[in-house]
């Protein structure tokens, strides 16, 4: 058996914010799909951010969208160039656009002209009849021929997407992924299985989405639904994750502050390190480090 990964770390998936940027954080208190977040009503900016990550060993980060409004996110990228600029923090930034408007393309070209640090882009897609867990207005939005053209124009900018969708909602993603071979697709939350009743669609969906060459997989988020580390549902998803993708396509992330709310950054690594401690020295450095410097483009 190897020993728990101990080298360099890569956080594929975090967020910084200020509350005044955000209105679900700064307004009145909206139902979210990771719960009751008090704790993190507030400014989390990069300061605090390095410091945790520092103390669990990680190097280089990826910045992920906070939902700033859709008119302002060239405003988002500038502010986070130039939080870049003083502190060399976040390494990469997917930014956001809104890929169901015409417009989406000249939105991201604005925010490649301000910064190279751009690699893609997300746009929450995933819905459910709850109304705390749906983020998009239908199920089906994958569908849309403005957004399906707009998914084009990343390859033109050589971008990825970032692909949040539940597990019913994984035959559409598998034929955009199809639709689109040029652009890579980052399954986010590793398809975010809500909890043991979605778990044969979840499989399904997963075993698809792996036929697929340009979709890899975020190691991230498994204490959206139930609220705290649980170490075996970290080992299940990791083991059915590497067993389709394999460990070239998986990558690790912390989600913080968003798991700030149930535990510590070194706790929620060291979870981690001990669900893939059974993989290779090198498997353990590729999900850990290697996959997300390739996939985002790192120098480190």
């Amino acid at each position: 058996m190897s020993e728990a990964y101990t080298g360099d770390i890569v956080d594929s998936h975090h967020h910084i914010w200020r509350t005044r940027d955000l209105p679900w954080l700064s307004g009145p208190m909206v139902p979210r799909i990771f719960g009751p977040y008090e704790a993190i009503r507030r400014d989390y900016l990069i300061g605090e951010y390095t410091a945790e990550a520092t103390a669990s060993g990680i190097g280089e980060s990826v910045y992920v969208q906070t939902n700033w409004p859709l008119d302002r996110v060239v405003d988002e990228v500038r502010w986070l160039r130039d939080v870049h600029a003083r502190t060399g923090r976040p390494t990469a930034v997917v930014a956001a656009a809104d890929l169901f408007d015409e417009a989406a393309p000249e939105v991201m070209r604005r925010q490649a002209a301000l910064t190279p640090l751009v690699r893609g882009v997300r746009q929450q897609l995933h819905w459910h009849e709850r109304p705390e867990f749906r983020y998009a207005t239908a199920p089906d939005r994958m569908r849309d021929p403005v957004f399906r053209k707009n998914i084009g124009a990343l390859a033109d900018l050589g971008w990825l997407f970032e692909l949040q969708v539940f597990p019913e909602q994984m035959p559409d993603a598998v034929a955009l992924a199809a639709a689109f071979p040029d652009v890579t697709f980052v399954l986010v939350h590793a398809g975010m299985l809500i909890g043991p009743e979605y778990t044969e669609a979840w499989r399904a969906g997963m075993a698809a989405l792996a036929e697929r060459p340009n979709v890899v997989v975020k190691l991230t988020g498994q204490g959206t639904f139930v609220h705290r580390v649980d170490r075996g549902l970290i080992s299940f998803v990791a083991g059915e994750v590497i067993g389709r993708f394999g460990a070239g396509r998986a990558m690790f992330g912390t989600n913080f502050p968003v798991e700030k709310l149930w535990t510590t950054m070194p706790h929620l690594v060291g979870t981690w390190k001990d669900a893939l401690a059974h993989l290779s020295p090198a498997d353990q450095r590729a999900v850990f480090a290697g996959n997300a410097r390739r996939v985002y483009g790192l120098g480190g």
